[in-house]
């Protein structure tokens, strides 16, 4: 792995941790192992560009990881899979890694960039899963509100688990959103 993609990934996971504020070049150069001098020369504009670079590399990944989930299966079945992917996060980190894209939407003073990534991200989710949704005969109008409600449950969710240091919101919250999104699309979640 080069220079480059060794700072992301250190990006990436100290957002998780410790949000964008918390994320210094001191805290990625012990991280990734890697020079002061490599940061400007992979990322001229620093710290806020290669956060900006990090919270989409992450968005990526992510999205990538929803059509795979959400394509397998109805609709109902994926998003009840959701608390479980979440889970191994949660439970590994012991309670401290939570969601870099949510990370950079809250550091906008920090990098306002990254915050715009970060939307354009939610964003893609939400047409991810009203895409799915319409697939499933739901109209468009409904489709797009159930995706904002999904998203806004689970991201909420993770927050309060990182909180209470517990699945249990993440649980019920996926649970919820597998019967929304079943009786939207008069289908039956797999649990």
């Amino acid at each position: 792995m080069g220079a480059r993609d060794r700072l992301i990934d250190s990006a990436i996971a100290l957002m998780r941790c410790n949000g964008i504020a918390g994320t210094g070049i001191a805290q990625l150069l012990e991280h990734s192992g890697i020079s002061r001098r490599s940061i400007y020369l992979n990322f001229p504009g620093g710290k806020s560009e290669l956060i900006a670079e990090a919270t989409r590399t992450a968005g990526s990944a992510t999205s990538a990881l929803m059509r795979t989930v959400t394509s397998g299966t109805d609709l109902a079945s994926a998003i009840a899979a959701f608390p479980a992917l979440w889970r191994e996060v949660l439970v590994s980190s012991d309670f401290a890694a939570g969601c870099p894209i949510a990370a950079a939407a809250l550091g906008r003073a920090e990098s306002p960039e990254a915050a715009d990534v970060a939307g354009e991200t939610f964003e893609e989710w939400e047409t991810i899963l009203a895409t799915r949704l319409e697939a499933e005969h739901v109209d468009p109008e409904t489709a797009r509100s159930l995706a904002t409600t999904i998203i806004a449950a689970v991201e909420g969710a993770v927050v309060m688990s990182l909180a209470t240091r517990s699945t249990a919101p993440l649980e019920r919250a996926g649970r919820q959103m597998a019967d929304l999104v079943a009786l939207c699309t008069a289908t039956t979640p797999a649990v």
